[in-house]
């Protein structure tokens, strides 16, 4: 194994018992890199860059280094206020409209001249157009158009109010500015070769499976970020990735959540610990159409055979609360209890036995992750006291997000049940999004198609009373559990180490914003 980059004695050491754990890491990672470079871990590869068809994860941390965007979030921890970024003014002018003036030099890579409103109207347009089928569209669904008024002027234009445009659409993934004439060059999408580039930092090299290397651009004319270069090395395995950071490796590191409790009673040197509360949130997905699950007594009966208190001390040492919907705990809209919350065994199999499906067996997809695995190890521990026999089948990254990708075929019409987390949002329409009808074969993997869901879900776009969403939402979720193809697990906390001599940024989905982070101050 060859190791590029200067380490001492302390970091060999630790190096040397990490490789004795049996761990493989990347011949790529830089150890005990000093000064202009940060390096953070990544956790997932790139698919797709293109923000209209981007997955997230690395991709997005990627684009908010290389691309801009009108607005920009500030850490979690810090209240997740808005600011301008790409906009040197920017207001709501009417519940309906949103005037916009771009910060003077934005300019594009690759000969492409200025960013300009025409850019925005590019990007935000053909995400909203259904025909392009863009996975981000409810982001712009409410938009009417953006009115052009000059080289560096604009008006975002609804078709009516649109509460979350500040917090899920502006600063997020579906509002990142891409050049107009770059992607109609490129026959208006892209994959993994961004056609031009305009954020703080231009992207250098991307190899896959291993690492995204990023410079600062020259021509940024925004705040210049406190790192000239960037390394995000692609670290699947939590327990890798913690060793890796103690061999120097990293300033950054997400870890697991398991390695809270150690890490806070005996703390790494010149390390400091982040605990906060995460949105991301995890449950399993039930295939309501899958042919031995279309009997709603079947989905109850497993609804009934899962015990979230064991899940949750066995996965994240009961560090967090079961959560009651996909909505965030803690927030003016959180449900207050699943309608299913403790299990019964014998109810389980009573309802089996009714359905005529007392010898049920079902196949569990999950990500092939520590945490995960375990937890659906647990998970098929406890139902099987309710007769239910669960196989586990543990997927990469690749392979499982798109098992119920619908254009890769019929396979998602089989799936049986899939331990699911996603990244989730601010405001609850970020969470609650993607189990509409229309994300059948996309994101929503149990097939849950209610009319019901469907109208709370747009009423409560545009509704103002917060009182009166908070009513909306937990209707939702009840819909959810209803139809037997939700289990709701919790939402994970967020945990992770950097080192002393920086000040990492993360944005509200747990994932950095390498822009924002800064060199402490001696």
């Amino acid at each position: 194994m060859k190791i590029k980059g200067h380490f001492d004695r302390r970091g060999f050491l630790q190096l040397s018992a990490l490789l004795g754990s049996g761990i493989v890491l990347s011949p790529r990672l830089s150890f005990a890199a000093e000064g202009d470079l940060l390096r953070i871990r990544g956790e997932g590869d790139i698919q797709k860059f293109d923000p209209a068809y981007e997955i997230g994860g690395l991709e997005d941390i990627t684009n908010r280094c290389v691309l801009t965007s009108l607005v920009r979030l500030s850490d979690m921890r810090k209240g997740n206020t808005i600011t301008p970024w790409a906009a040197e003014k920017i207001e709501q002018t009417s519940p309906t409209s949103i005037a916009f003036t771009l910060i003077p030099g934005l300019k594009w890579t690759g000969g492409f001249g200025a960013l300009t409103p025409e850019d925005v109207k590019f990007s935000f347009e053909r995400i909203a157009n259904p025909a392009n089928e863009s996975p981000w569209k409810y982001q712009f669904e409410k938009l009417d158009h953006v009115e052009v008024k000059d080289e560096r002027s604009g008006i975002i234009h609804l078709k009516e109010p649109y509460q979350p445009i500040w917090l899920a659409s502006l600063p997020y993934y579906g509002g990142h500015i891409v050049c107009k004439a770059a992607v109609e060059k490129v026959g208006g999408k892209y994959t993994t070769e961004i056609p031009a580039q305009c954020g703080p930092y231009v992207l250098e090299k991307w190899e896959p499976k291993q690492k995204v290397v990023l410079k600062a651009n020259p021509d940024w004319p925004g705040p210049k970020p406190d790192f000239p270069a960037i390394e995000i090395s692609i670290v699947d395995d939590d327990e890798a990735a913690q060793l890796a950071y103690e061999a120097k490796a990293f300033d950054y590191c997400r870890v697991a959540v398991a390695a809270a409790k150690p890490l806070r009673e005996k703390p790494l040197p010149e390390t400091v610990l982040i605990e906060a509360q995460s949105t991301r949130y995890v449950w399993l997905t039930i295939n309501i159409d899958n042919p031995k699950l279309k009997d709603p007594k079947v989905r109850q009966a497993l609804q009934y055979a899962f015990d979230g208190d064991q899940v949750i001390a066995g996965t994240y040492d009961g560090l967090v609360p079961r959560s009651t919907g996909v909505v965030q705990p803690g927030t003016p809209f959180t449900r207050a209890r699943n309608i299913i919350d403790k299990p019964d065994y014998e109810r389980a199999k009573a309802l089996l036995a009714e359905a005529g499906a007392s010898d049920l067996k079902v196949n569990l997809a999950t990500l092939n992750d520590s945490r995960y695995m375990t937890a659906c190890q647990i998970i098929q521990a406890t139902m099987a006291q309710a007769g239910i026999t669960v196989d586990i089948q543990p997927f990469d990254e690749g392979a499982y997000w798109v098992l119920g990708d619908k254009t890769q075929g019929d396979g998602y019409k089989n799936l049986d049940m899939v331990l699911m987390a996603f990244a989730g949002g601010i405001d609850p329409s970020e969470n609650t999004v993607w189990f509409r009808p229309d994300q059948i074969g996309v994101y929503n993997w149990s097939a849950f198609n209610s009319p019901e869901y469907e109208e709370l879900y747009n009423k409560a776009l545009s509704e103002g009373d917060q009182a009166k969403r908070k009513e909306m939402y937990n209707r939702m979720e009840d819909l959810m559990e209803e139809s037997g193809g939700f289990i709701f697990i919790c939402h994970e906390p967020f945990v992770a180490v950097h080192r002393n001599t920086i000040e990492p940024e993360i944005l509200a989905d747990g994932y950095p914003n390498p822009v924002g982070f800064k060199k402490q101050k001696a």
